[in-house]
């Protein structure tokens, strides 16, 4: 489904993630692990578009780094930043359709209603405006926008990062139930507790450079 390999990318004169290769197939979680500044946002900041890099990423048969960034939503990739960022006047609802406005993808209302079953809590302030909800409630819709756009992989940046017990229990079952999905998914954590239960296999980075390890 995707794979990276010599992945480079620089901030500036200061080289960030250094050849590094990873990979997730159809249908697999796979976790990126590794301490803050060890390069886990950059990384995928950068298979967003968002930087600028060299080396290769495909997903299936398609160039990501080739297509500009605007366009890498429409072929499927869903993202979920580690801030959340949210559209904080627009409602629950408009932040999640927000990635189909610009791709003009079909099926959205099936899509938003299959997302909505997965996420009750989501649907029911689906109303409300993002800048009325908790930070952890944040966390949820950023997901289920992720999941709009994430039709064939998606990447998720800190996912856990903040969140009371509770949610994370609840936030930790959502993912779960997507094994179930034949959704891929890449998961960038800064603890393997969080997630540990969730993976195939994990993907250590320190200092920009990334090992694989078996679970």
């Amino acid at each position: 489904m995707l794979k990276v390999q010599g992945l480079n990318v620089s901030i500036g004169p200061i080289p960030i993630i250094r050849e590094a290769s990873l990979a997730v197939n159809e249908g697999e979680m796979c976790g990126l692990i590794g301490r803050n500044g060890a390069g886990k946002t950059t990384l995928i900041r950068a298979l967003m578009g968002a930087l600028p890099a060299s080396g290769k990423a495909e997903l299936g048969h398609l160039d990501l780094l080739a297509l500009p960034a605007h366009r890498r939503a429409g072929h499927g990739v869903g993202y979920m930043p580690e801030d959340r960022r949210l559209v904080p006047e627009f409602t629950v609802e408009e932040n999640i359709r927000l990635p189909t406005w610009a791709t003009q993808a079909d099926g959205v209302d099936a899509r938003l209603e299959w997302i909505f079953s997965i996420m009750p809590e989501v649907a029911r302030f689906a109303r409300r405006r993002a800048l009325e909800l908790s930070g952890g409630q944040q966390k949820m819709v950023a997901l289920a926008r992720a999941l709009m756009a994430g039709t064939r992989i998606l990447l998720l940046d800190e996912p856990f990062e903040g969140l009371a017990p509770a949610l994370a229990r609840r936030l930790g079952e959502v993912l779960a139930n997507l094994k179930s999905e034949g959704v891929s998914v890449l998961i960038a954590e800064s603890n393997e507790a969080h997630v540990l239960d969730l993976l195939a296999r994990a993907y250590f980075i320190e200092r920009g450079s990334v090992t694989d390890k078996k679970l």
